[in-house]
């Protein structure tokens, strides 16, 4: 054998032992343009992190400049502990997955799988062996000897997972993979995505624009806004327990409501946009009880299966709109046209002056 021929151990493809990244106070713009401001972000060994937020947020550069594509102005990104800004991409060992497949169509799978491993001269035994494994946890048995336009789309991009993960990277790089698929595909392929990244152990910074699965597949979810880390939590807490009024209204649906400065959770919810605070209330914590004398109105409903959006605004005034989730049996109580009054069940998702709330009360 030739002695530049390596096996798939850790000195060809990388440590399984998993690592941490760190951004810190990492600032990019081009030109006058600012994309990312004071940048900062810990991504602990072995999790999987959700970049979220509205398209321009700086969520892709914040991935192009953790994959050495784009320099920064200043601050340094750590992987392990160590900086790797002086290293060139490839370098870096960093898998990638895109919303494009970017599959080599004139391979097969097994052979597309390989490709890495392939041009770093690892054995064939080597080679065969990671590949079989792979196949397994990304659920393509059986299919190793297929090329790519036999295989569905959700069958590509776990080709393509596959081929990322095959040399072992550092950290895994999820830039909107499942964001060509339809519906039922893509949520069935995000349950994968996270058994693999799980089963794996594989560190891996996920971008995405849809909330739903930024909520449903992270350890941690970063929400950006004009280039900046508005919050950094588990999911829970960023839906929960929003951290600033942007977050609280990018992250699922909320109602807006002016209370007065005494106003408390136990207190009926007043319907007038006059008060000195505002309280941001999610549709589950939000009561509607059938009442002729309310002064809202169930203007419409969408049924969703188990659980049913009501919506409800003020009689003879469609400026604002406010939304309770019932559970469907209940809804069928307050059909369009009925007048309601509303409680709140829960605490608000936040509470800010009028003054800090933004929005429609600037």
């Amino acid at each position: 054998m030739s002695t530049h021929v390596q096996t798939a151990g850790a000195s060809a493809t990388g440590s399984d032992e998993p690592m941490s990244v760190s951004f810190s106070r990492i600032h990019k713009s081009y030109g006058s343009t600012s994309v990312l401001t004071d940048l900062s972000m810990e991504v602990d060994a072995g999790s999987m992190v959700s970049i979220l937020g509205p398209s321009g947020c700086g969520k892709t550069t914040t991935l192009r400049v953790l994959a050495g594509f784009e320099p920064v102005d200043s601050g340094d990104v750590l992987v392990g502990g160590r900086s790797i800004l002086g290293l060139p991409p490839r370098r870096r060992d960093m898998g990638m997955v895109f919303q494009s497949y970017s599959l080599f169509p004139n391979l097969s799978v097994d052979d597309n799988i390989e490709y890495g491993l392939r041009i770093r001269r690892i054995d064939r035994a080597a080679r065969r062996t990671r590949t079989d494994e792979l196949l397994d946890v990304c659920g393509l048995g059986g299919m190793g000897d297929r090329y790519p336009h036999q295989l569905s789309g959700g069958q590509q991009q776990r080709v393509a997972l596959a081929r990322a993960l095959a040399t072992r990277p550092k950290v895994l790089l999820l830039d909107e993979p499942l964001s060509a698929l339809d519906a039922a595909v893509r949520s069935s392929l995000r349950d994968e995505i996270r058994r693999v990244q799980q089963a794996l152990g594989t560190t891996t910074v996920f971008i995405t624009h849809d909330q739903g699965e930024a909520l449903a597949i992270a350890d941690r979810v970063a929400v950006m806004n004009a280039g900046r880390i508005e919050q950094y939590a588990p999911p829970h807490e960023v839906y929960a327990h929003p951290s600033t009024p942007f977050v609280s209204r990018f992250v699922g649906t909320i109602n807006e409501v002016a209370v007065p400065r005494s106003w408390s959770a136990s207190d009926d919810l007043p319907v007038d946009a006059l008060g000195d605070d505002v309280v941001f209330i999610r549709p589950e914590d939000l009561a509607v009880d059938p009442d002729p004398g309310g002064q809202l109105v169930v203007t419409r409903q969408t049924y969703t299966g188990e659980r049913t959006m009501v919506r409800l605004g003020r009689p003879g005034d469609d400026s604002v709109e406010w939304s309770a989730s019932l559970a469907s049996a209940d809804a069928h109580a307050v059909p369009p046209g009925t007048r309601v009054r509303t409680r709140v069940t829960g605490q608000p998702a936040m509470r800010l002056p009028v003054g800090e709330a933004g929005g429609r009360w600037a």
